[in-house]
């Protein structure tokens, strides 16, 4: 049908521009240990999906609110003096979903089904939802290009980041709004459930390919475009859910590299525990750059 093919189109120019973002962002997640907030930000946007469900707006709207409020609370919580940030993350996640559920209990007759912005329905996305994925992706892409060195230096030396006067706090307040940006915007795609995946396991694998921060980023989106683009098209062929099909695929990306990749793989480890006197089997090539 004619209308199933403007569907699909839509759908794979969502998922180019979900994968993009996602990979793209997903690096500084691997980088500063966030996949635990990622995952508290999936279920911290449900009460604000509840309340845009029941008010009558637009459900991302009401998920974007709900996780801004999330990123602050767990910003101001973790900044408390004997407070682990894991802890408020936890905090944010579990009470998050439980107003979400109570919320909804509270609704007798209401009907609207949320499974949609569960685990993703990518072939209803609207012109509008490819309008907002475009200008995140914009959005992360422009960050990552102008605060990339800030990022870099908050990631691996907050005391050497404030010593030299950059605002940590706020570099970091910056990162989960972002963060919160992507897994909303991602929600068409693969759901609020199934969104993790697709933000931390491309940058996952591509962790174990390069140790350079701008190659691990161009790999990640890579492998991020591929999964989403892979998956939608699997779930197509195949007839099954494409949020699930473009999870398993960035999983199985990720699966691929902890066995072959250059750096901490199986088998990088297993040709480290060789001994010495067995043959390698790139002997006799040229070294790289030689």
């Amino acid at each position: 049908m004619p209308w199933l093919d403007v569907a699909f189109h839509r759908a794979l120019i969502e998922a180019v521009l979900v994968g993009l973002a996602a990979g793209l962002l997903g690096v500084q997640v691997v980088l500063r240990r966030l996949a635990f907030f990622t995952m508290a930000m999936t279920h911290a946007t449900f009460p604000g999906v509840v309340v845009a469900a029941v008010v009558g707006v637009d459900l991302y709207l009401g998920g974007a609110a709900a996780g801004v409020l999330a990123a602050l609370a767990v910003v101001a919580l973790s900044r408390r003096r004997g407070h682990d940030p894991s802890t408020a993350t936890a905090v944010a996640l579990a009470a998050g979903f439980a107003l979400g559920v109570v919320l909804l209990s509270a609704q007798r007759g209401f009907t609207k089904d949320l499974t949609a912005y569960l685990v993703g329905s990518i072939l209803t996305v609207t012109t509008e939802d490819l309008a907002v994925a475009a200008a995140v992706t914009a959005a992360v892409a422009l960050s990552l290009a102008l605060a990339g060195r800030v990022l870099a230096y908050t990631a691996f030396d907050r005391d050497g980041a404030r010593a030299a006067g950059y605002r940590t706090g706020a570099v970091d307040l910056g990162v989960l709004l972002l963060i919160c940006a992507v897994v909303v915007t991602a929600v068409p795609a693969a759901g609020t459930i199934l969104t993790l995946a697709l933000v931390v396991a491309p940058a996952g694998a591509a962790r174990l390919w390069t140790d350079r921060i701008g190659t691990m980023t161009a790999a990640a989106a890579g492998i991020a475009v591929t999964s989403t683009t892979g998956g939608l098209l699997l779930s197509r062929g195949l007839d099954v859910a494409a949020g699930a099909a473009i999870s398993l695929t960035a999983t199985g990306c990720f699966a691929v590299s902890m066995l072959v990749g250059r750096r901490d793989s199986l088998l990088t480890r297993w040709r480290a525990r060789r001994p010495a006197g067995t043959a390698r089997p790139d002997a006799g090539r040229f070294p790289e750059g030689g």
